[in-house]
C-alpha cells in the first residue's frame, strides 16, 4: 500500500504544475497569445488555447490517473518542445534552471508512461 500511496502523491506533485499553468494560460489567452507570438510561434491565439488545454486535461488525467501513459507520453513531448523554444538559453541562468526543471519533470513523465500510474487511479480499477 506504501507504494501505492507514493505514486498516487508522485503523480498529483507532477501534475499540479500542467494544471495550474493550463489553467492560466486558457483564463489569460490574450498574455500567452502575446508571449507566444513574441517567440516567432504560428497562429499564436490557437498555439496558446492548444497548449493551455493539453497542459490542463493532460494534467488533470495525470492526477486521477485516467490514460495515464498517453498523458504522460503526450506531456512529455510538450515539456520537451517547449524548453527548447522557450528556455535553451543557457546564457540566462533562470532560462537555464527553466530547462533542466523541465528536463527533470519529463524523466517524472517518462517513468510514470513506462510503470504506469498504480493501483490508487481510475486506470488502476479497471
Amino acid at each position: 500500500m506504501t507504494n501505492n500511496l507514493l505514486v498516487l502523491a508522485g503523480r498529483i506533485l507532477l501534475a499540479l504544475i500542467f494544471i495550474i499553468s493550463g489553467y492560466g494560460k486558457l483564463t489569460g489567452l490574450s498574455g500567452t497569445a502575446g508571449y507566444f507570438g513574441s517567440l516567432g510561434l504560428p497562429l499564436p491565439m490557437v498555439t496558446a488555447v492548444l497548449v493551455g488545454v493539453l497542459e490542463l486535461f493532460g494534467g488533470i488525467a495525470v492526477a486521477v490517473g485516467f490514460q495515464t501513459r498517453i498523458a504522460a507520453i503526450l506531456l512529455a513531448l510538450f515539456t520537451v518542445g517547449s524548453s527548447f523554444i522557450a528556455h535553451f538559453d543557457f546564457a540566462d541562468q533562470m532560462q537555464a534552471i527553466q530547462f533542466m526543471k523541465n528536463m527533470s519533470m519529463t524523466g517524472g513523465l517518462l517513468v510514470l508512461a513506462a510503470f504506469g500510474p498504480g493501483r490508487l487511479s481510475i486506470d488502476g480499477r479497471r
